[in-house]
Parts: C-alpha cells; structure tokens; sequence
C-alpha cells in the first residue's frame, strides 16, 4: 500500500520525519543527562545526591521575594497596621511562632552535629556542601487567615501556616509535624532543586522543539506532548514525591529533638488523608505520597524515634 504524499514525500518517513530526527533528539537527551549527573551534590537524607544549579543567595532571595509578595497579598493574622487583633487570634499567631522557634532551634543543633538521622538509626551525619542552613536563615512565622489547609517554607526561613491547616493538626504536636515537615523542604533545599530540574526540562523541551520545527503541526504536538508526559510522570512528579518523603523524615529528626511527640506524626496523615473525603489521584500521577504510606513509613522508624525522643526528653506520656 502506498503511504500519503505530502509535498513529494511519504509522511512520517525520511528525514523530515521523526525518524530522521532519532538520533538528534537522542543526543539531546544525551547531552541533558551528562548535564544532570555531572551537577549533581550530596544531600541531607541517606546520601541522595541532588541536582542544584542555583546557588544559595538566589535562592534566598528568591524566597524572601515570594513571601513578601504572599504577605503583601493575603490576610496575614495580627500583621501590622492591620487594627485590633482578637486575643484568640494573637494566641494562635503566638502558639505557632513559638512552636517554630522550637523546631528552629532544633535545627540548628542538628546541623551543628552534622545533620545525623538518629530517627533512622545514624550515630553521625555529613553536612552537604553548602553546609548548615538554620544558623544562617532569617526565621519568620506567619499566620495567613484563609480556609485552605496549607503551609510552607520557603529558602531563607520565612514560614507561613494557613489557618485552615490547624483543625487537622489538631494540637501542638501536630503542628510541630506541619514545622518540621515545612522546614526539613527548607534545609533539604528542595526548592533549588525543583527549580533546577524544571529549568532541564524546559531546555530540553526548546531543543527538541527546534529539531522538529519544520514537522507537520500534528507530528510535533505528538512528539512535545510525549516528552512532556514524559518528563512529567519520569522526572518531575517522582522527585516531588521523593521530597515529601524527605522531609517529613527530616521534619520527625527535628520535632524529637524539639521534644514533640513522635506519634502524632502518623495520627496527622491519618487526618490528613481524610480530607477531601480521601479523594485523591493515583499515586503515580501526585505530586506527594499517598497519606497511607507516609503513616507506614513513619510506623516503620517509630521504636528509634521514641526512643530518640525518650534519651532526649524523658518519658513519653501515655497515650
């Protein structure tokens, strides 16, 4: 059977068509790949090296630039000039700060003694090369009125809860899961991270964009569609989920030394996950670990961080 002509030539074949184009394309990703290997730097959790082409002042001020614009943008609790503030509402802005201030603290002693996992069983730890982060960032909680459960840390230390977020922490052992988990992203420098891997990715996407410039308009929606589906559910969405998991360890390594209880950590995911009705997308198609996982992974190093908790603090309450 006779293939379809377009301008005298089959469509989809020589090298005007994807074949052709193989071993550019394949080059390219090549050329991506001795780029991502060679940037790559040790990390805070079990030795996982990271790909970080920023460096730490960009970063930082990228993050205090971002909340600046978040505090200058939403009804921050008891901010300044904002009139009278309810004693209920300058009682939860201080619980929260108070709180942070204690996993901060925290996290400088870690990374004093080398960032060690004593949660997982480390008697020592190796700092990565930018070295300790909490003794250099510039700590500031804030308290956002808005009924979306969220919070987050951004480079820097600049920490924001919504007040929406709190019934599911439901106590101060829960919000110290929420600070450490925030921070742990902070200090891991996942944020760096996400924005080096995001930056490949759209590199390569311009590259093999202008490889396949000349292609009919559908053969090159195919082929960029792919490769964004691709680098999506390949690189970006498991390096996502990968921090979430990162920090909520590094978040328990903190909130034992701060001596909060280690146990509320899989009671919060159990309400976490109960939001929404426990709706949720596949696994493989989030951006973070299923809720049921995250409880098992923190069930798993459980006995170690009582027992942390319990060489550090004292006895544990009973439950």
């Amino acid at each position: 059977m006779r293939g379809y002509r377009y301008g005298g030539r089959r469509r989809g074949l020589g090298f005007g068509g994807i074949g052709g184009r193989l071993p550019l394309i394949l080059l390219i990703f090549v050329g991506l790949a001795f780029y991502w290997f060679s940037n790559q730097k040790e990390g805070l959790v079990s030795g996982r090296r990271q790909m970080i082409t920023m460096d730490l002042s960009s970063e930082v001020r990228l993050g205090q630039e971002a909340y600046m614009q978040v505090l200058q943008n939403e009804p921050v609790l008891c901010s300044t000039g904002q009139g009278n503030c309810g004693s209920e509402d300058a009682e939860t802005v201080e619980r929260v700060r108070q709180i942070g201030l204690r996993i901060a603290t925290a996290a400088r002693e870690w990374e004093a003694e080398g960032a060690p996992m004593t949660v997982l069983g480390e008697t020592s730890g190796d700092l990565p090369p930018w070295g300790a982060l909490a003794d250099r960032f510039d700590w500031q909680f804030n308290i956002i009125q808005s009924d979306t459960p969220n919070a987050f840390a951004l480079p820097g230390g600049y920490v924001a809860f919504y007040t929406g977020i709190l019934p599911t922490a439901a106590n101060d052992d829960g919000i110290a899961v929420i600070m450490g988990h925030e921070i742990g992203h902070a200090l891991a420098r996942h944020g760096a991270e996400r924005m080096s891997q995001q930056q490949l990715v759209q590199f390569g996407q311009m590259a093999v964009g202008a490889s396949v410039g000349d292609m009919p308009v559908e053969a090159r929606r195919l082929i960029m569609g792919a490769i964004g589906a691709g680098a999506q559910a390949g690189v970006l969405l498991p390096f996502s989920r990968a921090h979430e998991s990162e920090a909520d360890i590094i978040g328990l390594e903190l909130l034992v030394r701060a001596c909060f209880d280690p146990r509320e950590a899989p009671e919060l995911w159990k309400r976490m996950g109960e939001l929404g009705g426990g709706q949720r997308p596949p696994e493989i198609l989030s951006t973070h670990p299923d809720p049921g996982a995250r409880m098992a992974a923190f069930e798993a190093v459980m006995p170690q961080a009582i027992a942390i908790y319990e060489q550090r603090c004292g006895p544990l309450p009973m439950r």
